[in-house]
């Protein structure tokens, strides 16, 4: 049975525990216990969360596990010195070390992620690098594997990281049933942004986010403006005015911005030929796909495929 400790300090972020689902329900689909997850803090007893909600926990001590999940805080404020001595112990003493979200402040602290590859929240990334100029931080991450130190971007994305670490253990199969009860995307890719061009346009009215929906859904078809605004019901020309009012953007940026994603994903995650892939994105030809990841991204797509790939497996 594999230990996992998961570290808990007065305003930790209650969030980050969803993670210890994931193991819960992979002893669930192995129908025996695989995991022990203990939540652990420097005092024990009951620990408050910055939600006002409080776990039960148990004190530090030298016990050993196998991995060992540092969470983090809402604020990136400065650790206990007896949580920053006690992950400052724990690689020698586990298998892998991880942390969630702004727990790579703390791993940080620590010196583990010095000369490493890490991330964190994409909103105090910058912060990290700053503070702690020896990390590499790769602020566009999900997650991130560097030897045996885990890192992973803001919140949910605790929860991919914790189904890497089951399918490591257990299996593709095992991690896909995991996710499936969880009802959670299996999984996103350690390479995978943290940006999404839906959230980025962020429309206020339903008539907008219906045509949006309409168009994510027919990324394959040309998406004229009559198209979108008969999905929002409306003129064309009041659709138009609406949309750029509401989100910043043209109709024909928001949908090449859409375009672009969904591309990118399927990079990413797919071996679908860069043909089939601009077809179905409603690039037409590789040519113009290219063309346009080279102006959002700088780079062709095929090389946005072997980044990813490098840093899934990095």
């Amino acid at each position: 049975m594999q230990r996992i400790g998961f570290t808990a300090f007065p305003g930790f972020q209650l969030m980050n525990c969803a993670a210890i689902a994931v193991f819960e329900f992979a002893n669930r689909a192995m129908g025996e216990p695989v995991y022990d997850v203990r939540l652990l803090s420097e005092t024990g007893g009951a620990i408050r969360s910055s939600a006002g909600v409080s776990v039960a926990t148990e004190p530090f001590d030298d016990a050993k596990f196998d991995t060992l999940i540092v969470g983090g805080s809402v604020e990136v404020e400065s650790a206990p010195p007896g949580l920053i001595e006690f992950v400052r112990l724990s690689l020698a003493r586990s298998r892998g070390v991880a942390s969630i979200c702004t727990g790579a402040f703390i791993l940080a602290e620590a010196g583990l992620l010095d000369g490493r590859r890490a991330t964190t929240h994409w909103y105090h990334a910058g912060a990290l690098q700053a503070q702690y100029p020896k990390v590499k931080v790769d602020q566009d991450r999900i997650f991130i594997v560097d030897g045996p130190v885990w890192t992973s971007a803001g919140m949910t994305a605790g929860i991919d990281l914790a189904l890497a670490m089951v399918e490591n253990d257990l299996g593709t199969d095992i991690a896909r049933d995991v996710a499936r009860n969880l009802v959670v995307y299996h999984r996103r890719a350690g390479g995978q942004s943290q940006f999404s061009a839906p959230l980025e346009l962020e429309p206020k009215s339903d008539r907008i986010q219906s045509a949006l929906t309409y168009a994510r859904r027919n990324l394959d078809t040309p998406l004229t403006v009559g198209q979108l605004a008969e999905a929002a019901h409306l003129s064309p020309r009041q659709f138009s005015r609406a949309f750029r009012a509401e989100t910043g953007q043209s109709p024909a940026k928001a949908i090449e911005n859409l375009r672009l994603e969904a591309a990118r994903l399927m990079m990413e995650q797919s071996r679908h030929p860069i043909d089939v892939i601009a077809r179905q994105t409603g690039f037409a030809d590789r040519d113009r796909m290219r063309r346009a990841f080279l102006r959002a991204f700088g780079q062709p797509p095929q090389a946005i495929r072997r980044n990813a790939r490098a840093k899934a497996t990095g």
